[in-house]
């Protein structure tokens, strides 16, 4: 049974996108201390969303749903102007205002402030023999960690309301994901001459992830043109009162995995290309490749990218996030954040072609097919999505992104799907406008 009353498959695949992989950095500096400045920055993130449908997966009902979401974060860092002591001290406020999100995830009535950064570091770019540098990084308190593209790890970002418990309410915002920040964190980073190995330790507060903790170990290797990637996780405990028999299974769960980028024809071909592992009670694995041909002497410089990506019925996707903005990891709007699939028991093409009209404005167009591998004991995920959206920077401290979609599932929740109502083609728009100091 579910303690969290959510689908197993659910739990710590949700959220929005972790805008601040494509959001500009600001900040103010308030004091010169001579290696290092202290500045603070305030960052605020507002979404407007409107979905001719709901989706059976929290406590949605079958009928159009539209909601607005805000995050509010002030901070304040310590940087080092070469090597040196590093920190930052944030606090973020979340809200969700009218319908809660089309999923159910949310009611509308979420409002939240709470401690988000609280961490301190070192980093130095050479250490030993000034000929042959080492990099040293290293860290610990509640900080965001991301391993590789974020296929596995991208911080802790699902952020559910109070509509299915006032358990599991971490202050709404599901979309847009303000919180960030593992609860607990270790890290220690060393590099020399394009090899690179960390070592991680983490531990989550967020009750829809069970208090997970992990370690994890990468090393990598850029080449020039490229690089190669290992990962290894391991699962070292979860809350037992929060886990349900999915969640469960991350305590003493082993995670491998194998990343690889490479730059070709004068880099105007990329290859993407990822595969993991996990060993728990179950064997199960998911992988991904991603050409992408860029248009360098065509106006606007266009990028047309194909990627397909499996993943295995029993496939626990960990804390995956968005890293190269819109269509990774969150494949598909609607798909990725509210109707499934959330990259598990799934089969999933896309189809993407972006570009830039002038140095502030980019647009993209991103096309998907789902399909789920197990329809008997799991909902039919299956269907199409297409999302048109701009980004829009007219300053620098102002950034403005509407997206449209639409969704088409295979099955309605009646046939065996998650969409309420019918199986028509469902249209979705969502208006996100950032501002940043």
């Amino acid at each position: 049974m579910n303690k969290n009353n959510t689908s197993p498959r659910l739990c710590g695949t949700l959220g929005g996108m972790l805008l601040a992989a494509t959001l500009p950095a600001h900040g103010y500096e308030m004091a010169d201390l001579g290696h290092s400045t202290v500045d603070i920055d305030i960052q605020a993130l507002l979404g407007a969303f409107h979905s001719d449908r709901g989706y059976a997966n929290g406590a949605a009902e079958a009928r159009r749903y539209r909601w607005q979401e805000g995050v509010l974060t002030l901070g304040a860092e310590l940087n080092p102007k070469e090597g040196g002591l590093y920190g930052r001290v944030s606090t973020v406020g979340t809200a969700t205002w009218g319908d809660g999100d089309a999923a159910g995830f949310t009611s509308g009535n979420e409002r939240e402030l709470e401690l988000e950064d609280a961490f301190l570091g070192y980093r130095s770019e050479s250490l030993g023999d000034p000929g042959s540098p080492w990099r040293l990084d290293v860290s610990a308190g509640r900080q965001p960690i991301t391993l590789g593209d974020g296929f596995l790890v991208a911080g802790d970002a699902t952020s559910l309301g109070d509509a299915l418990g006032d358990e599991l309410d971490r202050g709404g915002a599901y979309y847009l994901a303000g919180r960030q920040a593992f609860d607990r964190t270790a890290m220690v980073t060393l590099g020399r001459e394009g090899w690179q190995g960390q070592l991680a330790w983490f531990e989550s507060d967020n009750t829809a992830q069970a208090s997970t903790e992990m370690a994890a170990l990468t090393l990598s290797h850029d080449h020039g043109s490229g690089l190669v990637e290992a990962t290894y996780l391991r699962g070292l405990g979860v809350d037992e009162a929060q886990a349900d028999e999915f969640l469960a299974q991350r305590d003493g769960m082993d995670v491998y995995g194998l990343r690889v980028e490479q730059r070709l024809l004068d880099e105007a071909l990329s290859l993407r290309g990822e595969l993991a592992h996990q060993r728990k009670d179950t064997r199960e694995n998911a992988w991904a490749v991603e050409p992408a041909w860029t248009f360098s002497e065509l106006p606007g410089q266009p990028t047309l990218s194909l990627r397909y990506s499996r993943f295995s019925e029993g496939w626990d996707p960990l804390f995956f996030g968005a890293t190269r903005g819109y269509g990774t990891w969150f494949q598909g709007e609607v798909a990725a954040n509210y109707a499934g699939p959330f990259n598990s028991n799934a089969e999933v093409w896309r189809l993407g072609l972006e570009g830039s009209v002038n140095e502030s404005l980019n647009l993209g167009l991103l096309a998907y097919d789902f399909s789920s591998r197990d329809t008997v004991d799991q909902p039919d995920m299956g269907g199409r999505e297409y999302n048109l959206y701009l980004e829009w920077l007219p300053t620098d401290w102002l950034y403005v992104s509407p997206l449209l979609g639409w969704y088409a599932p295979d099955r309605s929740a009646e046939q065996g799907g998650t969409q309420l109502g019918d199986d028509d083609t469902s249209f979705y728009a969502q208006l996100l406008v950032g501002v940043f100091f």
